[in-house]
């Protein structure tokens, strides 16, 4: 694997920020970190508190305090931002956040205009934050981070299900990073053998995951950090292989399979059946709609949450 690229910045102290930045330096994926908050202040913590991290673990990755303007230069940055707000949604959870979290990325994706490296949107709900940043922002490659993160949930789960390690299991999750993922069940195979999906158990499992998770320790992190780092690695050229990821595809923006040889992504959706192929036209109608309701701009919140 080619070694370390230049400098990755990371936009968000937060529980997820944090996670990811800590990812990256313990994983020696770049010489410089740059890592922006709401404040220098809280920057220059998290960037003391990993620092702290490189020297315990000889990791070649240096931390740094920035501001966003700063971050031009990064081939990739990770937006991790969160506004401050309550949701209290029982179902449609992530869309909870559309509102609050549209200013906070619109703020960023202006100040980030014409950026030309690689943007990896974490913010929720990602379908509409990552084409909200890369239509603000101009830049060519954005992508949201999530879809990849429910596959790698159904092949764990799958396997779990069927008793076989989750590296036998291959198979996709598309749509949304939500209520309106679609699990590509028929064309999903065990050991390069089409298999019997109990669909009924894995749905339930996607579904409530996450809320556990969260119930338990706060805010889901290491999954999105660890889907974030893998990510990166594909899309700055250091490995070849396939993520799940938002991005626009025929128009609309939505998580697709996306195959990267040498960091340049082609679209490789799998075949659907019927069931399935309606699903993903429902789920883009969803997504369509929802983003065009941001773009009606709505007094909201752009402080950012730290914790």
């Amino acid at each position: 694997m080619p070694g370390p690229v230049g400098s990755v910045g990371v936009v968000g102290a937060g529980a997820v920020g944090q996670t990811v930045a800590a990812t990256l330096v313990s994983s020696g994926i770049c010489h410089r970190l740059l890592v922006v908050s709401r404040t220098v202040e809280q920057a220059a913590a998290l960037a003391a508190d990993l620092d702290d991290m490189r020297q315990t673990t000889g990791s070649p990755v240096h931390p740094e305090a920035r501001r966003a303007a700063d971050l031009i230069g990064c081939r990739a940055v990770v937006v991790a931002v969160r506004a401050t707000f309550a949701n209290t949604r029982s179902s449609d959870v992530r869309m909870g956040g559309a509102a609050a979290n549209a200013p906070v990325v619109r703020s960023l994706a202006t100040a980030l205009g014409g950026y030309q490296g690689t943007v990896l949107v974490v913010t929720n709900p990602v379908d509409l934050m990552t084409r909200l940043f890369a239509e603000t922002s101009g830049c060519p490659r954005v992508y949201g981070i999530g879809s990849n993160l429910d596959s790698a949930r159904y092949r764990l789960t799958l396997g779990q299900l069927l008793d076989v390690p989750a590296t036998a299991v291959h198979g996709h999750v598309i749509g949304e990073h939500g209520d309106g993922a679609v699990v590509c069940a028929s064309s999903t195979t065990v050991n390069g053998t089409p298999a019997v999906i109990p669909l009924a158990e894995v749905r339930a499992e996607l579904r409530t995951r996450p809320g556990r998770i969260s119930a338990g320790v706060g805010r889901t992190r290491s999954g999105p950090a660890g889907a974030v780092l893998s990510t990166l690695r594909k899309s700055l050229g250091l490995v070849d292989g396939t993520e799940e990821l938002t991005c626009e595809h025929r128009g609309d923006w939505l998580g697709i399979p996306l195959r990267f040889t040498a960091g340049q992504p082609v679209a490789c959706l799998p075949a659907l059946d019927a069931g399935e192929d309606a699903q993903l036209a429902a789920t883009v109608t969803k997504l369509r709609g929802a983003y065009q309701a941001l773009r009606r701009p709505a007094p909201s919140s752009t402080r950012l949450e730290t914790t």
